[in-house]
């Protein structure tokens, strides 16, 4: 008596990533004269039956292995792709049926869709922006956001987040503190995550800042002026005098522009060389964008080099001597001989720092042991003096 067919073992269930190969296993005993058949369940399509290929799909094949006591039939497929998940059947064409089912996952990578994904982005400083990101894969990716630099996202004026999640992320009245690069990331678990870099630029017209307004220089020396910049796009920067004509660079005059950090600020400078009486006046750093333009003003005017304070008590210093001077001391006249400044050298700009100087000068006190003021002998050339005071009898 011949038994009827059976199946020995169960279809295991099979996760792949898409893009390999797997093979689903199906095992009879007593199979006859009967033949197996390979079917898609969701797809309702025959795939294979006995050890022909019914489907048009040429990435199914089948194989047995005749030599096996209880005979196994392999589906093979190659390339793995989502469509090709689901149930599938083996089935013993018996009078009544046999059939056994298999499942097969198929796991995709993330992959953000560009065509519904936002790209780079320029908007005027106060204005909302929405990024958008959209991820394919299966199971479905999951989005979250971050800045490039790793600072934090200013959802709103209250509430700044490292990362946020979703695949919208909208900014609030954005400021020149939210310039810069946003990372959406996309991930579900099967590697590798992926990202896209979306750059948020904000347009805002030039403003300016200037540290010192007013610069005294001594004539015969160099000064640089200095403004503070703000700008989006990039400004272009340049010099007038009081009568609105632009400096060019000349052996007199030197202009550049330092560019900072973040790169919507900058700091343009104006060297000038040996000051002379004629160079006295005000002097105007002008800066002009898309979004508008802005100047600031600086006024240079001519102020004293540092000078020299006599010490309090007698003594004497050889050296070499290019000039005398007298001075009136606590025990009476005294002399002092120093060098003229080398008025080549380059000048401090801030004229408070002469003040400082001067200030410093006045406070030595009679029991101080000090030849020459700070500021004349960091600028001086080698000096050396002869000091004699008399002590009132």
């Amino acid at each position: 008596v011949l038994e009827d067919p059976e199946f020995t073992d169960v279809i295991e269930n099979i996760t792949v990533p898409a893009g390999r190969n797997v093979k689903l296993a199906c095992s009879v005993k007593n199979l006859g004269s009967y033949k197996v058949a390979w079917m898609h369940f969701e797809q309702s399509a025959i795939l294979t039956v006995h050890n022909h290929v019914i489907t048009r799909n040429p990435r199914i094949s089948v194989t047995h292995d005749k030599h096996d006591k209880h005979k196994t039939w392999f589906l093979h497929i190659t390339n793995v792709q989502e469509e090709d998940k689901g149930r599938y059947m083996c089935q013993i064409n018996t009078v009544t049926a046999k059939t056994q089912f298999g499942y097969l996952h198929v796991v995709v990578p993330p992959n953000i869709d560009d065509s519904v994904s936002s790209s780079d982005v320029i908007v005027r400083e106060g204005a909302n922006v929405t990024l958008r990101c959209k991820a394919t894969g299966s199971p479905p990716p999951s989005i979250k956001w971050k800045r490039d630099d790793n600072t934090k996202i200013a959802i709103t004026r209250n509430n700044s987040v490292l990362e946020w999640e979703g695949d919208v992320l909208t900014l609030s009245r954005v400021s020149r503190y939210d310039m810069g690069a946003y990372l959406c990331i996309a991930t579900n678990g099967v590697p590798p995550s992926v990202s896209k870099r979306i750059k948020v630029s904000v347009d805002f017209p030039p403003m300016l800042w200037i540290p010192h307004q007013l610069v005294g220089i001594p004539v015969g020396y160099n000064v640089t002026l200095e403004c503070n910049i703000e700008a989006h796009p990039t400004s272009l920067n340049y010099w007038t005098r009081e009568n609105d004509q632009m400096i060019h660079d000349s052996l007199k005059y030197k202009t550049e522009t330092i560019p900072g950090n973040p790169s919507y600020k900058s700091v343009m400078r104006l060297h000038i060389g040996e000051v002379q009486h004629s160079d006295y006046g005000i002097y105007k750093c002008i800066a002009k964008n898309p979004r508008g333009e802005t100047d600031g003003s600086i006024r240079l005017y001519s102020s004293s080099p540092p000078t020299t304070i006599p010490p309090s008590t007698t003594e004497s210093i050889t050296t070499t001597v290019p000039s005398t001077r007298v001075y009136e001391s606590p025990y009476g006249l005294s002399t002092m001989t120093i060098n003229h400044f080398d008025k080549g050298i380059r000048y401090q700009s801030d004229y408070n720092q002469i003040d400082r100087s001067e200030h410093k000068s006045s406070d030595t006190s009679p029991n101080r042991d000090r030849s020459v003021d700070e500021s004349a002998e960091a600028n001086a050339v080698t000096v050396t003096c002869s000091i004699q005071f008399r002590r009132p009898v």
